[in-house]
């Protein structure tokens, strides 16, 4: 069947945009099939969108769906930066940043710039895990109770189940198991390896459920009951951890901090206090910080990472203190779902991005997840050094203002 014949098809309804690789010859021509259906019944021209380098036939399979082509986002590039990390140990790092928002890029290399001159950031993981929290109903808050004991007694055996369906993941524990009257949510909690894990804990989580007592008359209402929780901020996941918790800080001597930050550390702790702390507390944020949302997102971008994360990602809490002239500075992010294989890690120039940190494959996500937190401790020093020396207005009127 020709192009223009698949395209009169769709128009009149006879084919759904699903079907299309039915009926074309590859994946690529599909795409175009699509694109080409979406400019002629919207009246639009999509040239930019049709251009691309990435398989859509491997994209297809793990990526997208009804496929019409891809976008472009700007990608920069910061660094160098210094880590000594457990995973990366004074490692000079060049770190790719995809995003449209002006002056970000330049702000992250100038707080890589204090970082190095400081001699390095210090990195360390501290926990590792994913969780699925499925919503059970039950008849009532006694078969809620037994529920919740059956599970507490038998960790050893839905231990056996749940790896009985993966090669990497590990069940670390079922907690909390939350009772609600008759609705019960346990939190299964694993280890994921270099996977992000999301599918892995899912289809194991659905492996031990079917393994509930029938005696029980539980019923799964949901595999995701929301205690995950998953792509969105929690307080749960704040104080628990979820996917990787990472931590980082660094000491600023006193002359890098007025050189580079132009600003000094006194006033650095004090825009800390009162924006991050004090105006988070009072307007509710849960991110006491002032953007590691905009390094995550731009990092997420570049190498691949499911997106959705950011919101999960920027959870976390700044804290600087003068030190007799010298800027103790920190960030902690409990919350940091990341991976460096499978999802859109695989998309080529995720690969690329991630080749360039050094990170691609398996093995790596550990050295992965304390670039991120370097990252955002640069970022999140430079945005500090910028309001604390008044600059911020300037930087984003020659940077990022459009003209």
């Amino acid at each position: 069947m020709s192009t223009n014949e698949i395209i009169e098809k769709l128009i009149n309804g006879e084919i759904k945009l699903y079907e299309v690789e039915k009926y074309a010859s590859s994946a690529n021509e599909a795409t175009d099939v699509r694109r080409m259906f979406i400019e002629k019944v919207r009246n639009v021209s999509l040239e930019n969108i049709a251009k691309y380098t990435l398989d859509m036939e491997e994209a297809g399979k793990r990526n997208i769906e009804n496929s019409i082509g891809a976008i472009q986002i700007p990608i920069g590039i910061a660094g160098p930066l210094n880590i000594n990390g457990d995973y990366l140990n004074e490692e000079e790092i060049y770190v790719p940043l995809a995003t449209s928002e002006g002056a970000l890029v330049a702000s992250v290399n100038r707080g890589c710039s204090a970082i190095y001159a400081a001699g390095g950031v210090n990195a360390h993981l501290i926990d590792d895990k994913m969780t699925r929290a499925p919503v059970i109903k039950l008849n009532s808050s006694t078969d809620s109770v037994k529920l919740k004991s059956w599970f507490e007694n038998n960790f050893s055996k839905l231990k056996e189940i749940a790896e009985s369906t993966t090669s990497h993941g590990k069940l670390i524990k079922i907690d909390p198991i939350l009772i609600v009257g008759n609705y019960v949510y346990p939190r299964f909690t694993f280890s994921t390896g270099d996977s992000m894990g999301m599918n892995m804990v899912t289809i194991a989580t659905e492996k031990i459920l079917e393994n509930i007592p029938q005696e029980l008359n539980a019923h799964v209402i949901a595999l995701s009951g929301n205690v995950c929780v998953d792509k969105k901020p929690s307080a749960i996941n704040f104080i628990e951890g979820r996917g990787k918790s990472v931590v980082a800080d660094i000491i600023i001597p006193e002359n890098i901090v007025k050189s580079k930050l132009k600003t000094t550390s006194e006033a650095i702790e004090e825009v800390n206090i009162v924006k991050n702390l004090l105006g988070s507390a009072v307007s509710g944020s849960m991110g006491f910080n002032a953007h590691y949302a905009n390094m995550i997102g731009a990092i997420f971008l570049a190498t691949g990472q499911d997106d959705a994360h950011i919101v999960e990602g920027s959870l976390g809490i700044t804290t600087a203190e003068n030190r007799n002239g010298d800027l103790y500075f920190s960030v902690n992010m409990p919350d940091l779902p990341i991976a460096t294989v499978g999802g859109g890690t695989s998309i080529e120039t995720a690969k690329e991005s991630l080749n360039i940190l050094g990170v691609a494959g398996s093995g790596k996500v550990n050295k992965f997840a304390e670039i991120i937190i370097s990252v955002v401790l640069a970022g999140e020093l430079s945005l500090l050094g910028a309001l604390a020396a008044g600059h911020l207005a300037r930087a984003h009127k020659e940077l990022g203002r459009g003209k």
